[in-house]
């Protein structure tokens, strides 16, 4: 097997002023678009990971990238859906449940800016606009700081809650902050995913963990170059710690 890049994006807006906490994570809708179509150029194909499972197991071949969004962001649908329609390629968003149609609370703290959540119609637009619904806990919390009980809850919750909503199975998680252990993972199982991603930086090879994969991050200063580097060379697996 190939290396197979897996890129994380959260908020897909302009970034707020210089000095905001967190102000890498946003990518310009216009840059996005340019990043797609480049990766089209470049002849690959944005999947989902429900799609790109085949290709992660071995059990298919080509060229391909896994494309991904944390939290569940109503600019996604805004900006992103469009731009992924038009070039065929499909996405996971890993949805936080019990804050849809909310904000991203969980960045207040830091003093980010708060920006919407998709709602329950807006993530079924999501769905039905042919792009994949993934679990990223039910309350976006720290699994690592949470006992037992409360993990398996929001892990598994997570998954019935939006297959209620959506009415497809929801078989990919995504860990918050990329805070997980062992028995973290044992429940994700448990809970009937069959992957996981991590911030782990790499790209997944041919003996990926599935329920610990790693991701190439994208933010607001990759360019294009960049891009390459990190999609088609081992700049990101030398990143691996």
């Amino acid at each position: 097997m190939h290396p197979i890049p897996i890129l994380t994006y959260h908020q897909i807006a302009i970034a707020p002023a210089r000095g905001a906490p967190f102000r890498g994570l946003y990518v310009a809708p216009d840059a996005f678009a340019r990043q797609m179509a480049f990766l089209k150029f470049l002849g690959y194909r944005g999947l989902s990971m429900g799609r790109l499972l085949p290709y992660l197991r071995g059990d298919q071949s080509g060229k391909v990238v896994g494309i991904t969004f944390d939290d569940g962001y109503l600019n996604n649908l805004t900006y992103a859906l469009p731009v992924l329609q038009r070039h065929g390629f499909t996405a996971t968003c890993y949805v936080v449940s019990r804050l849809l149609g909310q904000t991203n609370k969980w960045d207040e703290s830091f003093g980010v800016a708060q920006a919407a959540l998709m709602d329950v119609s807006e993530l079924r637009q999501w769905s039905a606009g042919g792009q994949e619904v993934g679990a990223h806990t039910r309350h976006h919390v720290h699994l690592t700081q949470a006992n037992a009980e409360s993990c398996q809850n929001e892990i598994s919750l997570c998954k019935s809650e939006l297959e209620g909503i959506v009415d497809t199975p929801v078989q990919h998680f995504c860990y918050p902050y990329g805070e997980f252990g062992p028995e973290h993972a044992a429940m994700v199982a448990q809970a009937g995913y069959l992957t996981a991603t991590t911030t782990q930086r790499g790209r997944c090879q041919a003996t990926e963990n599935l329920l610990q994969l790693p991701r190439v991050p994208v933010v607001r200063s990759t360019s294009l170059p960049s891009l390459w580097l990190k999609v088609g060379t081992a700049y990101e697996d030398r990143k691996r710690a």
